[in-house]
C-alpha cells in the first residue's frame, strides 16, 4: 500500500558528505528541499578516517567553502588538531589536513541542516526512484511535478513515442511517496553494502548500520549501470590500552590554517597523534592467514582503492617492505578510542588481535571495533553528463561515492555541485561547470565523467595540469564571485573576499614601491643564508629569492600593516612564484582555446569518415560539448580529434 506524503523540489537520498552539501546548496538557492537517510545517525558520518583534508582533499575543502559550502566552516568548528602537509614542498601541493572529533562534526552538521530554511530532514529508507514520460518540449518543469502514472512507475514510459524519462519522486519502504521535480541520489556505502571480517559476510552498511539493498535493486531495475566497488577500515583501540611512549608523537602546527575563508584565525589546544610501524612479525602472521583473508579468498567482488589498500594486500605487494607506517590518531575529546590509520583489513577477529600486538606501542591493545571491508553498489560515472545528472533519466543527479569516487571531500564537493545543478535545471538555466584550470573540483567531474574510473577515485595533485594556479590560498579569489552570482556565497562572504582581495593587492603594490638600504637589509639576508646587495632593492625583489620570506624581511619593513597569517602567505606566493604562474596562464589560455571549440549536440560521430570505431562508440555515448573534453576521453586518440577538427572545419564551409 502506498500513500502521498508530499512534494519537494529537490529530495536528496543520502545524509552523507555529498548529500549534505547537496541539500544545503539547493535549499540556500531556494528549493524548497528534503533529505532522506536511513538512520539520521549518518549525517556526516566519519564511519573510516575521522579526519577532513590532505594531500589534494584539502584543496576540495578550501573550493567548496569558497563557493558557500558548509565543510570547512564545521572543521574548523569541530577540528582536534590541525596540520600543512607538504610544506617542505612548493606552495602548489601545501595541503591541510585537520583530525576531527567525529561526534562533535557529525552534530554540528546535523544542527546546519535542521536549522536550514526550506529544507527538511526526514529518516526514511527509499527503496525506489518513481520515473515517469518526461514533459514535451516547452511544457515546462512543472509538469513533472506529483504523483507518476502507474505505468511511468513501473516502466518509465507511457507509450511507444516517448523517448525521454523524467525523475517523479521516491518510495520509501513503508510505502510513504515523496513527489520531486528532481531527485539527488547521494547513498555512499550504504547501496547493496555488505561487510568482510574473514570468513563471515553480511549485508551491512557503514558501522554496522542497514544496507540499502532494495534501492541497489531497483536502480539496476531502471537501466542504471551498475558496479561494485569496495572499501575498507582498521580497527579501533582503547587509548588506556597503548603505550604511547614507544611511539613518535605528532602535534599540530603552531599557527593553525583554517580550512574556511570565514575564519581569520583560530587558536585551540590541539591533541596528539602517534606515527608506529609494522614489522616483520606483523608481516608475518599476515602472510600465514592470507587464506582467511576475505580479500584473498575469494568473497569480495569488488574493487578496492589502489592508494588506500588493505593491510594484507601491502603486504603481498610490497614483500619486499620491512615495515609499514600507521599513524594513531584519537576519534574525538569524549572518547578513549583511537584509530589506527594504514591498517584497514578484512582478516578475521583472533587474526587482527594477534597481528596488532606484533606492533610497537600496541602490545596489550584492546580493541573495541574489529576492521572489516565494505564492497557496494555505485553507479558508472560516464553514464553522467557534466552537471552530475544521469542522461538517461531527467532530473536524476548522483553525487560521491555513488559516482565511484572514494572519501569525504570528493563527495562533499561532489554533493555541491549535484546540489547546485539541481536547481539550476529547474530553472531552466544552463549547467554550472568548473573547468581543468578553474579547481580541482572541475578536474575530480572531468575525470569521473570523461575518463571514467575502474576503482574508487581520489583527487590528488598530480592530477591537476595546472596546480600552481589552482592552490589553496587562492580558492577564494577562484569561486567566490562564481558562488555569490549562484546565490549560495552570502553577500557578508564576497564583501569579506573583495576586503581581502584589495589588502592583497595593497601589500604587493607597497612591496614592489618599496626600496631599502643595503645596510638595513643585508644583515636580515645574512640570517636568511642569501648573498647581499650593493644597491637599494625592492622588497618585493628580495622576496622572490628562495630562502627570503615575507616573516624574515620584517625587520627591514618597520612599515608593513598587520595581517591576517593567510593573507602574508597568498601575497608572499604571489611574488615568489610570479613567473612560473605567468607561465601557466599561458599553458591555460591555449588549453582555453582547445575547450572553446565547441562541438554540435547533435553531431552523427557514427558516421564521421576516419574515425576509429572505438572513438565513435565512445563520443556518441558521453556526448563532450568540446574538443578539449573530446581529447580526455579514454579511447579517443590525438588522431582521432584531428579528424573532428577537419570534419569540423569541413561542416562550417558548408555553411557558407
Amino acid at each position: 500500500m502506498s500513500y502521498n506524503m508530499g512534494s519537494y523540489d529537490i529530495i536528496v537520498v543520502g545524509a552523507g558528505h555529498a548529500g549534505c552539501e547537496a541539500a544545503l546548496a539547493s535549499a540556500r538557492m531556494g528549493m524548497k528541499t528534503l533529505v532522506l537517510a536511513t538512520d539520521l545517525s549518518s549525517i556526516a558520518m566519519m564511519p573510516c578516517n575521522p579526519a577532513i583534508g590532505g594531500t589534494g582533499k584539502g584543496h576540495l575543502v578550501h573550493e567548496i567553502d569558497a563557493l558557500g559550502g558548509q565543510m570547512g566552516i564545521n572543521i574548523d568548528k569541530t577540528f582536534i588538531q590541525s596540520r600543512m602537509l607538504n610544506t617542505a614542498k612548493g606552495p602548489a601541493v601545501h595541503s591541510l589536513r585537520a583530525q576531527a572529533d567525529k561526534t562533535e562534526y557529525h552534530l554540528e552538521m546535523k544542527r546546519t541542516l535542521e536549522e536550514q530554511d526550506g529544507l527538511d530532514v526526514k529518516q526514511g529508507e527509499v527503496v525506489d526512484i518513481l520515473v515517469g514520460p518526461a514533459p514535451e518540449e516547452g511544457s515546462g518543469t512543472e509538469a513533472a511535478a506529483g504523483a507518476p502514472s502507474d505505468d511511468a512507475a513501473e516502466d518509465g514510459s507511457s507509450g511507444a513515442s516517448v523517448l525521454r524519462k523524467r525523475i517523479r519522486g521516491v518510495q520509501l519502504r513503508t510505502g510513504a511517496i515523496y513527489n520531486a521535480r528532481a531527485v539527488i541520489l547521494a547513498t555512499g556505502t550504504f547501496l547493496g553494502g555488505k561487510i568482510f571480517i574473514g570468513e563471515s559476510a553480511y549485508e551491512s552498511g557503514p558501522s554496522g548500520m542497514s544496507p540499502a539493498s532494495i534501492l541497489a535493486e531497483n536502480l539496476r531495475e531502471h537501466g542504471l549501470p551498475m558496479r561494485r566497488f569496495k572499501t575498507g577500515t582498521p580497527a579501533r583501540a582503547l587509548a588506556s590500552s597503548l603505550d604511547f611512549s614507544k611511539m613518535t608523537r605528532q602535534d599540530g602546527d603552531e599557527v593553525i590554517s583554517p580550512f574556511s575563508f570565514m575564519t581569520d584565525e583560530l587558536e585551540k589546544e590541539q591533541v596528539p597523534c602517534y606515527l608506529t610501524y609494522t614489522n616483520e612479525t606483523t608481516h608475518d602472521v599476515i602472510r600465514a592467514n592470507f587464506s582467511r583473508s576475505a580479500l584473498f579468498g575469494g568473497l569480495i567482488e569488488g574493487i578496492g582503492p589502489r592508494y588506500c589498500p588493505s593491510i594484507e594486500d601491502k603486504v603481498k605487494r610490497f614483500a619486499d617492505r620491512k615495515r609499514h607506517q600507521l599513524f594513531v590518531e584519537p576519534e574525538g575529546l569524549h572518547t578513549e578510542e583511537m584509530y589506527i590509520q594504514g591498517m584497514s583489513t578484512s582478516l578475521p577477529e583472533d587474526v587482527q588481535n594477534e597481528f596488532y600486538k606484533t606492533i610497537e606501542g600496541l602490545e596489550d591493545i584492546r580493541i573495541t571495533r574489529p576492521g572489516y571491508a565494505i564492497e557496494y553498489d555505485c553507479i558508472d560515472p560516464q553514464a553522467l553528463k557534466v552537471s552530475l545528472e544521469y542522461r538517461e533519466i531527467d532530473g536524476l543527479f548522483c553525487a560521491g561515492q555513488f559516482n565511484g569516487s572514494s572519501g569525504y571531500e570528493e563527495a562533499a564537493a561532489q554533493g555541491l555541485m549535484a546540489g547546485i545543478n539541481a536547481v539550476l535545471a529547474l530553472r531552466g538555466e544552463e549547467p554550472f561547470v568548473l573547468g581543468r584550470d578553474e579547481a580541482y573540483i572541475g578536474v575530480l567531474i572531468d575525470d569521473l565523467v570523461f575518463k571514467g574510473t575502474n576503482e574508487p577515485y581520489r583527487i590528488m595533485t598530480s592530477r591537476a595540469e595546472y596546480r600552481l594556479l589552482l592552490r589553496q590560498d587562492n580558492a577564494d579569489e577562484r569561486l567566490t564571485e562564481k558562488g555569490y552570482r549562484l546565490g549560495l556565497a552570502t553577500k557578508e562572504r564576497y564583501d569579506r573576499f573583495l576586503k581581502m582581495k584589495e589588502l592583497a593587492d595593497k601589500e604587493t603594490e607597497r612591496l614592489e614601491a618599496t626600496k631599502v638600504r643595503p645596510e638595513t637589509v643585508n644583515p636580515v639576508l645574512e640570517k636568511c643564508g642569501s648573498s647581499p646587495v650593493e644597491n637599494r632593492v625592492s622588497l618585493a625583489d628580495l622576496m622572490k629569492r628562495p630562502n627570503v620570506t615575507y616573516e624574515a624581511l620584517a625587520e627591514a619593513d618597520p612599515e608593513r600593516p598587520a595581517l591576517p597569517y593567510r593573507l602574508k602567505n597568498r601575497v608572499e606566493v604571489g611574488i615568489k612564484y610570479r613567473g612560473y604562474i605567468e607561465k601557466q596562464q599561458q599553458r591555460v589560455d591555449k588549453f582555453k582555446r582547445m575547450e572553446a571549440r565547441g562541438l554540435p549536440e547533435d553531431l552523427d560521430y557514427m558516421n564521421i569518415e576516419g574515425l576509429r570505431i572505438e572513438a565513435r562508440q565512445k563520443l556518441a555515448a558521453l556526448r563532450p560539448t568540446s574538443l578539449g573534453q573530446a581529447g580526455r576521453i579514454s579511447g579517443v586518440s590525438p588522431a582521432d580529434i584531428n579528424v573532428l577538427v577537419i570534419h569540423l572545419e569541413r561542416m562550417r564551409r558548408s555553411r557558407g
